[in-house]
């Protein structure tokens, strides 16, 4: 068994649902694949990642409706109603961590997200409190899977990978932390990640 001192959660879909779509059905009324065409033409996922990395919305708005001037309602639609995209806690995860934490380990979180909008969620959501410490993407410039913001996320734990177990639903973002030497656990669902969780011991 691995020797876990520290414990790192992802937050969206692993604690929060998140799904821009909840702000484009409005716009797309019994239309999704509509939906999904618009996503695909624009980069969607890939221009909001720049947000995530640290790009105003009022920047990020701007430069894609430059390039997609007959979207440009849509993409502001994005800035405007960005509250719509966060769906429920995942309150089975939720009581997972209390549990970590009550058995005593230190929780991180490590997330892709804008500086502008995670104030809030956190304010929205009493869990965070829970975390002994968070890197946000948005505040420091870098995005998972890049390796720097794990070695940020490193640095504010003060403990080496091979202690720390990293939860994360992007098989990219777990491919990284994996050639790192963090020990991982791929989320697929709070069932799968408690039953993870008792096979480490943890649980």
């Amino acid at each position: 068994m691995p020797n876990i001192t520290a414990i790192i959660f992802d937050y969206g879909n692993v604690l929060i649902e998140w799904n821009p779509r909840y702000v484009y059905n409005r716009y797309f009324h019994n239309d999704p694949k509509g939906m999904e065409r618009f996503f695909k033409e624009v980069d969607f996922m890939g221009w909001n990642a720049l947000q995530d990395k640290g790009r105003s919305f009022k920047e990020g708005v701007a430069d894609l409706s430059a390039q997609f001037p007959h979207h440009a309602h849509l993409i502001q639609a994005y800035h405007d109603h960005w509250k719509d995209s966060i769906g429920v806690a995942y309150t089975d995860t939720v009581d997972i961590m209390k549990h970590l934490k009550a058995k005593g380990y230190p929780l991180y979180g490590l997330s892709n997200w804008s500086a502008e909008t995670f104030p809030y969620a956190r304010e929205k959501y009493d869990f965070f409190d829970l975390f002994d410490g968070m890197v946000i993407s948005g505040e420091v410039g870098y995005v998972k899977p890049e390796p720097q913001i794990y070695h940020l996320m490193l640095e504010k734990i003060g403990k080496p990978a091979e202690e720390c177990l990293f939860i994360d639903d992007s098989l990219p973002n777990i491919n990284q932390a994996n050639t790192m030497d963090f020990n991982t656990i791929h989320f697929s669902s709070p069932e799968q990640l408690k039953q993870d969780l008792i096979q480490l011991g943890l649980l």
